[in-house]
């Protein structure tokens, strides 16, 4: 089960960081995604971390700016998100999955969060 936390309303240029709490051992054994999704749009890839060594992967729109951690001891992924633009408003998914070749598919994830709001305002 995954819990996302952390959105809300913020100007252009400030920061947020969400949270998505799991349960069991999902962080140590699972790789976690982050996603995102404005009304009539696909979903769309934010980051993601790998299980065993933590790399990273970041969608383009993101990069340099957003950073995925987690911390194993409390089962947590963390997205912090700099410098954001009113683009960024979305809901905020985080997902879970055990194949890291194709981790910024949404089709790939096996597990999902309910989602948290993010607004930017300009």
């Amino acid at each position: 089960q995954l819990q996302a936390s952390g959105g809300g309303l913020v100007q252009a240029g400030g920061s947020l960081r969400l949270s998505c709490a799991a349960s069991g051992q999902t962080v140590r054994t699972y790789h976690m995604g982050w996603f995102r999704q404005t009304l009539g749009k696909e979903r769309e890839f934010v980051a993601a971390i790998s299980a065993n060594v933590g790399s990273t992967l970041y969608g383009d729109p993101v990069k340099g700016r957003f950073t995925i951690s987690r911390d194993k001891a409390n089962n947590t992924v963390y997205l912090q998100m700099n410098n954001l633009k009113p683009e960024d408003t979305a809901v905020y998914y985080c997902a879970a999955t055990n194949s890291w070749i194709r981790a910024v598919h949404q089709f790939n994830y096996n597990y999902w969060g309910q989602g948290t709001q993010v607004t930017v305002s300009s």
